[in-house]
């Protein structure tokens, strides 16, 4: 990552969030969220909205089973 580079934020179904650039094509599994700018925004929007580290299959198996 460069400070010259824009990026975007990407988030999978696992609602894992990820950084990538703008200009590179978005990998198969991984959807665009709408934010986009400098590595320190993104990286600042991701911290304020993934506040859940654990996968969401996870999240969702423990909330079923009481844990």
């Amino acid at each position: 990552m460069d400070e010259n580079t824009r990026y975007q934020v990407l988030r999978n179904d696992e609602e894992q969030y990820s950084l990538w650039p703008v200009d590179i094509e978005v990998p198969a599994g991984w959807q665009p969220v709408g934010k986009e700018g400098t590595e320190a925004e993104c990286s600042a929007y991701v911290d304020e909205v993934w506040t859940d580290m654990r996968p969401k299959s996870l999240r969702e198996r423990m909330e079923s089973t009481g844990a």
